[in-house]
């Protein structure tokens, strides 16, 4: 596992192949417990390129030193992301 925030990824190789390509990533908090948002993207071996982009907020809780995952919410499309986005917005009085 990971002791630092900076080091964490949804970036993963399988095969030689990057199946998962984080694109971007922001920290929203930090501590020991840290939650990270990130951009990435899926390999279509289908297709043979890369899917659209996607979106996941993940939670690690730091135990002896680690990080480890403890929960995640995948954002399944751009139109949900752009929902919470605006009931964020709303409840935040900035439409």
């Amino acid at each position: 596992m990971t002791e630092s925030i900076d080091d964490l990824t949804v970036t993963y190789t399988e095969g030689g192949i990057e199946t998962t390509k984080e694109l971007d990533k922001v920290v929203l908090s930090r501590g020991s417990w840290a939650t990270i948002l990130y951009r990435y993207q899926d390999w279509d071996r289908a297709k043979n390129a890369y899917g659209p982009e996607r979106f996941t907020i993940r939670r690690y809780q730091k135990r002896n030193g680690e990080y480890r995952q403890q929960s995640k919410f995948n954002i399944s499309s751009q139109a949900q992301a752009q929902a919470i986005v605006d009931a964020l917005q709303s409840w935040l009085g900035k439409t």
